[in-house]
C-alpha cells in the first residue's frame, strides 16, 4: 500500500493540531533513542570497571519504588523463599 504524500495538500486547523502532536512524539522519539544509546554506554562502562549490569538494573528499579511498596515486595519474597526451602 503506498502512503499519499499529503505535504503539498491544504490542511485544517484540526489537521495543524494533529500534525503538531505527530511532530512532537517523533522528535521525542529521536531523542529517547538518543538518551537510550547513552544509557547503554553507561551500562557497558559500569560493565568493563566490574559491575554487573543486571544487579545495576534492579538497584534502579528499586530506588525507583516508594519505599514502603519495596519493603512489602521484599517481605513477601522472602516469605516464598522460606516456603519453598531457599532460606
Amino acid at each position: 500500500m503506498k502512503i499519499k504524500d499529503t505535504t503539498k495538500m491544504p490542511v485544517s486547523d484540526t489537521g495543524n493540531h494533529l500534525l503538531g502532536f505527530v511532530t512532537r512524539i517523533e522528535q521525542l522519539s529521536e531523542e529517547k533513542m538518543g538518551i537510550s544509546a547513552d544509557i547503554r554506554a553507561v551500562f557497558i562502562e559500569a560493565k568493563s570497571a566490574g559491575f554487573d549490569s543486571k544487579i545495576m538494573r534492579m538497584l534502579i528499579k528499586i530506588r525507583e519504588m516508594d519505599r514502603s511498596h519495596y519493603k512489602g515486595q521484599e517481605d513477601m519474597l522472602d516469605l516464598y523463599k522460606h516456603l519453598i526451602g531457599i532460606e
